[in-house]
């Protein structure tokens, strides 16, 4: 999970002084409104990559069509208890087989970053209250899970645990070979 810091994101809104522009100019990594790509798609190049702020009331089966050509999308969290994103996020990862990046926005907490990994975020913008290193400890509270994700959409009685552990155990040995551990 990449943990998003406002300033250092490339990623920026497509806006002028007064808010979002109606026809926003073409750069790289801008981040559109629906109503901006409505207003820009059938002429956005295809090699200039486009972000999208998704409202988490917009059906995403709507966005089918354009997903392949968008390299971001920026699903939204108005409160922190409304979980429309982590379905939104669900149908983008498994229906649809979005490959861009998802990245949680709004109202997001550290207590909800392992949910967000599990339904297919692989990024999130914290609220500012919000500490990065509790959020990166959170996604290590819990080593595995008895249902199937995104990840790993089988549930745990459907797979070969043990050879899973082992498989794990030795992917960390590798990893730690040579290097004095």
């Amino acid at each position: 999970m990449k943990f998003i810091d406002t300033h250092t994101d490339p990623w920026r809104a497509a806006g002028g002084e007064d808010g979002p522009q109606p026809h926003p100019p073409v750069r790289a990594h801008s981040l559109l409104t629906l109503e901006q790509w409505h207003a820009v798609r059938e002429t956005w190049p295809a090699d200039v990559p486009a972000g999208l702020v998704v409202p988490n009331t917009v059906d995403i089966e709507t966005l089918a069509a354009d997903l392949p050509r968008l390299g971001l999308l920026a699903l939204q969290f108005p409160k922190w208890v409304d979980g429309r994103a982590y379905t939104q996020a669900r149908l983008l990862r498994a229906r649809y087989r979005f490959g861009g990046e998802l990245r949680a926005t709004g109202e997001v907490l550290v207590d909800m970053v392992p949910l967000l990994a599990r339904t297919g975020f692989d990024a999130a913008q914290l609220r500012p209250d919000q500490k990065l290193d509790a959020a990166q400890r959170a996604l290590g509270f819990f080593p595995g899970h008895y249902q199937g994700d995104v990840h790993q959409p089988r549930p745990a009685f459907a797979r070969d645990l043990p050879a899973e552990l082992a498989a794990q155990r030795q992917a960390a040995a590798d990893l730690a070979a040579g290097q004095g551990i």
